[in-house]
């Protein structure tokens, strides 16, 4: 309870906070993609569940971070488990056209479950930075984001109702942070940096990049999904 009186913890708290929401908007997309074909009333479960369930694995994957980033080509599994997700994602959007799908909640919790997993092997370096090894701090301060990732996987949701198209390009995100990750992975590292040293385009004006291989991703990844699309179709006529 001492703690809870120092101005510090309250400003870690805060910087948890902000680095979670700006973390999680990948999240809050792929929640939206997995719920989107549910009904209404399970749509707000899956919602729910989901996001509570991704906080939960996040603080556990953050405790067990700095282990588990630096064991060789586990981001290249990563990147190959997002893109089938998001691959799958877009396929079954591209579908309803002509058959419906039915999900069911349980699928599609698995599926954010599964996402959110893959997605947050990077984004819990930046919360464990902000906790700075406190874990009660930490576990509050994810515990407090679960309402925003919430409202911004609804936001979403009706967005994608309306718009369509944010359909396919939350799935080109899912192949964006796929690729990226894929050229981050530890194992591939010396290799990359030998014979593909330039994979980044810097952003004039911006300490960042725009990653060259996530740009791949994205394009492959939409491609990928409408040929899954079209050879489902194909073999269901």
């Amino acid at each position: 309870m001492d703690q809870l009186a120092s101005p510090l913890f309250w400003v870690a708290l805060g910087n948890i906070i902000i680095v979670n929401i700006v973390l999680s908007g990948d999240n809050a997309v792929v929640i939206a993609l997995a719920a989107r074909s549910l009904p209404p009333r399970q749509q707000r479960l899956a919602i729910f569940y989901g996001s509570a369930a991704a906080i939960v694995l996040r603080v556990i994957l953050t405790i067990f971070a700095l282990q588990l980033l630096t064991l060789p080509y586990l981001k290249l599994v990563g990147a190959i488990l997002l893109f089938y997700i998001g691959m799958q994602l877009l396929a079954d959007e591209e579908e309803e056209g002509e058959v419906k799908t039915h999900s069911s909640l349980t699928s599609a919790i698995k599926t954010i479950l599964l996402a959110d997993l893959v997605m947050s092997l990077d984004n819990v370096l930046g919360v464990a930075a902000a906790a700075k090894g406190n874990i009660t701090l930490l576990v509050l301060g994810l515990a407090i984001s679960i309402p925003l990732i919430i409202f911004g996987s609804t936001l979403i949701l009706k967005l994608m109702e309306r718009l369509p198209v944010i359909i396919v390009l939350g799935a080109a995100l899912l192949g964006y942070l796929a690729g990226d990750m894929l050229f981050t992975d530890t194992g591939l590292a010396p290799w990359i940096a030998a014979n593909l040293p330039h994979h980044e385009i810097p952003i004039p004006g911006l300490a960042s990049t725009i990653s060259i291989p996530g740009l791949v991703g994205a394009v492959l990844i939409v491609l990928a999904g409408k040929w899954l699309a079209e050879r489902r179709s194909a073999e269901a006529a």
